[in-house]
């Protein structure tokens, strides 16, 4: 079984974390490092992935000013997604070789991942056919933007746990106009310790994706 480490960083900008991500990446690709499983929040930002129409951001940029919101172009796949405090955010760095060069079983398996976490706190998740991310109903509760290099992996996920949903009122989030945005505190009715979600996320990741998976900083 491939090792993966786990490590909680806590908040962080958006542009440190890409250069995180980089640097995993360089160091996997290079044979020098370990696969990572990156698990944070970031502070307001707007991230446009490849595809991405900038007039899904509605906001305006007194609006972006007023609310310190970052906007960010990705190199990842999809439209424009939030990322805030309250919202448990995932970077993956594998290598899918040589078992799981599937780019989409690559994003089945995340959306299994999360699925399950979510189903620790009585959700019951679900994958809506030709849209990606997680789903409650009609809500959306996780969100999936990947890059696969030379079959490594970065970007990765974005489940709202605590997250403050009236900033996704700022955006077409991920280009689509008839679905809403959900979180695990809104539906259970109170806040979760959003350690307590990276934890289980990093169990279930090491579980779906047969890693043996060491956590750091996330001990109580």
């Amino acid at each position: 079984m491939r090792y993966c480490e786990a490590r909680w960083i806590g908040r962080t900008g958006y542009a440190d974390g890409l250069r995180a991500q980089e640097e995993a990446v360089d160091r996997l690709r290079a044979g020098e490092g370990d696969e990572q499983l990156f698990l944070l929040e970031h502070p307001h930002v707007f991230t446009l992935g490849r595809g991405a129409a900038g007039s899904n951001i509605l906001a305006t940029s007194d609006q972006l000013k007023e609310r310190s919101i970052e906007v960010f172009e990705t190199g990842r796949g999809g439209d424009v997604t939030y990322h805030g405090p309250g919202q448990l955010v995932g970077y993956p760095i594998l290598n899918l070789r040589p078992d799981r060069m599937d780019v989409h079983r690559y994003v089945r398996d995340i959306e299994e991942v999360l699925i399950r976490s979510i189903a620790e706190f009585g959700i019951t998740g679900a994958r809506i056919p030709g849209l990606t991310g997680v789903w409650v109903g009609n809500e959306k509760i996780a969100a999936i933007g990947v890059r696969i290099s030379r079959w490594i992996t970065s970007h990765g996920f974005a489940l709202n746990v605590n997250t403050d949903l009236d900033y996704f009122r700022l955006i077409i989030p991920c280009g689509i106009t008839d679905k809403g945005v959900t979180s695990i505190s809104r539906l259970v009715g109170t806040e979760v310790d959003l350690r307590d979600v990276a934890s289980r996320v990093a169990s279930n990741f090491a579980y779906v994706f047969e890693r043996e998976v060491s956590v750091r900083g996330l001990a109580a």
